[in-house]
């Protein structure tokens, strides 16, 4: 990128990072309202709802099933959680988890105006990680989209706006009091290790669908992980007609059940 090009994206950041502005989710045949921000990208500004990240709402669209109940860990503004909250129609369950609290309002403002023919939508103020304890959170310079517990981080952030102290809780902590999850999506910026090593007492019980980004040096621990409780992995970047099994996780890890 020229250095024009670079001030004008910096000036373009910097002025959009409080805005907000309700869109339209393109899922299946109806649009979900999302309240969105540039915070989380400058895509927001210039693309329409359709491209911004169409990958994620065709996961939501082929995965969840009505009645399903789904937890989304890294919601940042919610698409998958709200995609997979029409999916899963008024007698499914999503819960949205989110440590960025400015994030929160916009989750919580957006579970307010889903239509009643989508599942509730819970959002929990949490980091998910391998223990429960306090940990430093890093909000990111440049987007929302790349905030991080503090030792991770996968994007391009632009350093640390700040860092706050956020609660972090394991999976199997929260299958005492929520429901098991028949489908989970997990974004958390490298630490996705972290987030299933705290869920060895779910999979013990349970075979959820996992869509989970996965950093290299998570990659031989996540695929040992999914290969022992006999999954199948595939990649996600791969058009769902022409996907086949592969021997490890990659970037946008599919593992499903055998």
């Amino acid at each position: 990128m020229g250095y024009h090009a670079a001030m004008l994206r910096n000036f373009l950041e910097h002025l959009t990072r409080r805005w907000r502005f309700w869109r339209k989710l393109p899922v299946g045949v109806v649009s979900v309202p999302v309240l969105v921000s540039p915070a989380s990208g400058l895509m927001y500004l210039f693309r329409s709802m359709r491209r911004v990240d169409p990958q994620l709402i065709g996961f939501a669209e082929e995965f969840v099933r009505p009645g399903a109940v789904v937890w989304d860990i890294g919601a940042n503004q919610g698409l998958f959680s709200f995609a997979a909250a029409h999916m899963a129609g008024p007698q499914g369950k999503v819960t949205a988890f989110e440590p960025d609290l400015w994030l929160v309002e916009g989750l919580r403002a957006s579970a307010r105006r889903q239509p009643s023919t989508s599942a509730p939508v819970e959002v929990v103020p949490v980091a998910v990680a391998s223990e429960n304890a306090l940990r430093r959170f890093a909000i990111a310079k440049r987007s929302r989209a790349s905030n991080h517990l503090v030792g991770y981080g996968l994007s391009e952030t632009g350093g640390e706006a700040e860092t706050q102290t956020v609660p972090a809780v394991t999976i199997d902590w929260l299958i005492r009091t929520l429901p098991v999850p028949d489908v989970i999506k997990i974004d958390v910026e490298g630490a996705e290790q972290e987030v299933l090593a705290g869920a060895t007492a779910l999979f013990a019980q349970a075979r959820p669908m996992v869509i989970c980004e996965v950093g290299g040096e998570a990659r031989d621990w996540i695929t040992e992980f999914f290969h022992s409780r006999n999954y199948i992995l595939y990649s996600g970047l791969v058009p769902k007609a022409e996907r086949q099994p592969c021997g490890k996780a990659s970037w946008s890890t599919l593992a499903v059940p055998r």
